[in-house]
């Protein structure tokens, strides 16, 4: 029999409203979105660990509003004319916080609300230039909390249904059970068995993710699923 070859083609992640799962951990960003008006300095800024929802709602909002959708990798050169409201992904991730700053500076001056998500609240960026360290200190901050039981079950059922894939009761149990309780290894671990499911051409048990997952224990979220992101498959978020 030969070996089924895996093509290296990740799943394209959707930003749909609909598809967003809301829950009690994210009602406040969730609030804060639905009010700029209210933004410190016609600032917010979205903060928590890697898949906790932090793009999506960026994404959602951006679109709601037709903002200007920039990220760390993306934001330099000149930026032209701020004319619509602005949408920042990694923005603690910009290697030049000058760019950042002037940004920051340019849609206030054009009235424009900015939208950003980060990884650390203001205060534990590890920001040098004083003036944007200032400026992001007086934005609006809200902590997208670690995510409610529902929501990682609710969560791991749609990665499995985005893939066709299907989890017994055991292999779910031991996926909720053994490994930890995050977004960002909820993903891998799915990512992981869905491959492993067409490599061997079987079906995924109970035994099969104990082998293939055993070593997400110690799953660094923070180091690992963000230097994966653009690389394989994106944040996916909630």
């Amino acid at each position: 029999m030969t070996k089924q070859l895996l093509l290296p083609f990740g799943l394209t992640q959707g930003y749909a409203k609909e598809d967003f799962c809301a829950a009690p951990s994210n009602a406040m960003a969730r609030e804060w979105l639905a009010r700029p008006e209210g933004w410190s300095n016609g600032r917010l800024i979205l903060w928590g660990p890697p898949g906790c929802g932090k793009t999506h709602l960026l994404q959602i909002w951006a679109a709601a509003r037709r903002a200007a959708i920039f990220d760390a990798g993306s934001l330099g050169g000149p930026l032209g004319r701020i004319d619509r409201p602005l949408a920042l992904d990694d923005s603690d991730a910009v290697e030049d916080a000058r760019i950042l700053l002037h940004l920051l500076n340019m849609a206030a001056e054009a009235g424009q609300p900015v939208l950003l998500t980060a990884r650390h609240p203001p205060a534990r960026q590890a920001h040098k230039l004083a003036d944007l360290a200032s400026r992001l200190r007086a934005s609006t901050a809200v902590e997208i909390r670690p995510p409610e039981e529902e929501l990682l079950d609710r969560l791991l059922m749609r990665l499995a249904a985005e893939r066709q894939l299907l989890l017994s009761p055991g292999v779910k149990n031991f996926i909720l059970t053994h490994l930890p309780r995050t977004p960002a290894v909820l993903r891998e671990a799915v990512a992981r068995l869905d491959h492993a499911a067409l490599d061997r051409r079987s079906r995924i048990t109970r035994s099969l993710a104990a082998d293939i997952l055993a070593d997400l224990a110690g799953f660094d979220t923070d180091a690992q699923v963000l230097s994966n992101r653009h690389s394989r498959e994106d944040e996916g978020l909630l």
